[in-house]
């Protein structure tokens, strides 16, 4: 998984190919309760670049986007979001891998 580094990147992400924006934060329990089986849900949807959005670093762009919980994910295709599944509530391996298979099939 890449981490984003500045807003630059993030543009250049959003407008090329599929991407799959983690937003988190290394103070975040739920975030690290999914840290040990996220390189088996990037096997498994190596279609996708997945992106490590550290929401204290990105808070500004956090608010843009309506993420007010973590860990949340957003899905991009050629700059247009293709879904989201944005909360605070802690998120399953199979409820990420559902949501990543409902984006795909639209």
């Amino acid at each position: 998984m890449k981490t984003l580094q500045s807003m630059e990147q993030y543009e250049q992400w959003m407008q090329k190919g599929k991407v799959v924006f983690l937003f988190s934060a290394d103070w975040c329990p739920d975030c690290r309760v999914i840290e040990p089986f996220l390189p088996e849900v990037e096997e498994k949807f190596d279609h996708y670049q997945f992106v490590y959005v550290d929401r204290d670093e990105f808070i500004d762009l956090c608010a843009d986007l309506g993420v007010f919980g973590i860990p949340s994910f957003i899905v991009t295709e050629d700059g247009k979001e293709l879904g989201r599944l944005v909360s605070k509530e802690r998120k399953s391996q199979q409820q990420i891998e559902a949501f990543l298979e409902s984006v795909s099939a639209s």
